[in-house]
């Protein structure tokens, strides 16, 4: 049984039209994706492919004109709005994209303290047995400076602060943390021993989703890669299958992804990924830029399904 269980999940937004009219704008489309205990996720894809809307789905803190269609289940029982306010902040951690996310009024130290299971909050204060060891934590594991925790967010730079981020997630019993663009404008030592942190976490048992644009990275802790275009996961393949030409790849897509990157020869893929649709799609959404697209790419849209030890919608992949 899967930790996390996503079963065609979309999600769409209203927006008015016209005078009085509203439309719904698919971002997320019939997604299907699943996380087993200690294991690394990493999701990639183009800006705009779904990834950030994925993780506020899945912590349950869409905007108010989202819908959400499809199942969530996490440890074998649905996912509702009730769950995940009960779980946020406990077992279900989020590590947010923008370092905004931080209480500009509160100083670091108290932000780092895990929720108290009894209280349902952070500590309201800190005694200097609390202070010494959230300290020690941040400096040891997060290489920040002495003195981190008694400071206010604005204090710290930028990389500081993503690290600061890091540690509210980690900090206490997590089962699974939602990572969404945690490791940006961090140091490369830092990032390297980030990355054997998040390893560390699922030899514990934590599983891990971790959204990133960085697949060389992903490729140094993550144990699957789930490939993002335009809404959906068009592949998942495991780590060892991203080598040479990326001739173990499964989906076109996939490959150019690969294959775009400096050190396997920057190939460009012409054209670029279509915005999100005010309608699900017939059809295979990545048709007009592949090069072995058929008329039946254009009429229905593949399925997942397993191929060669990885997941995969294609037609054409045996």
């Amino acid at each position: 049984m899967a930790l996390l269980d996503i079963e065609g999940v979309s999600v769409s937004f209203r927006r008015a039209r016209g005078w009085f009219g509203h439309e719904q704008t698919y971002v997320i489309q019939n997604l299907d994706l699943s996380i087993n205990e200690g294991e690394i996720v990493a999701v990639v894809g183009a800006s705009g492919s779904g990834k950030s809307v994925l993780a506020q789905a899945i912590m349950g803190i869409l905007p108010a004109n989202a819908r959400l269609e499809g199942c969530i289940s996490y440890s074998g029982e649905p996912l509702t709005p009730e769950r995940q306010l009960q779980l946020r902040g406990d077992e279900l951690m989020l590590i947010p994209q923008s370092v905004s996310y931080l209480d500009p009024l509160m100083k670091v130290g108290r932000q780092v303290q895990p929720v108290t299971r009894d209280l349902g909050r952070k500590r309201r204060f800190m005694n200097q047995t609390h202070l010494k060891k959230t300290e020690q934590e941040l400096t040891e594991r997060y290489h920040l400076p002495q003195g981190t925790a008694g400071k206010y967010p604005f204090e710290l730079s930028g990389g500081m602060a993503r690290r600061v981020l890091m540690a509210t997630a980690t900090t206490g019993q997590p089962k699974l943390i939602i990572a969404d663009e945690p490791t940006p404008g961090i140091h490369p030592e830092v990032l390297a021993e980030t990355m054997k942190q998040f390893r560390e976490l699922a030899d514990q048992g934590v599983g891990i989703l971790w959204i990133t644009h960085d697949i060389t990275t992903a490729l140094t802790a993550a144990d699957r890669i789930a490939v993002f275009y335009a809404g959906t996961n068009v592949e998942t393949a495991q780590v060892d299958d991203f080598k040479g030409n990326g001739e173990c790849l499964r989906h076109p897509y996939t490959k150019a992804l690969w294959n775009a990157l400096p050190q396997n020869g920057f190939q460009p893929l012409p054209g670029s990924q279509p915005l999100a649709g005010q309608e699900i799609t017939t059809g295979c959404s990545f048709a007009p830029r592949c090069s072995v697209a058929t008329v039946a790419c254009t009429r229905e849209r593949p399925e997942l399904r397993k191929v060669r030890g990885g997941e995969v919608r294609c037609f054409h992949v045996t």
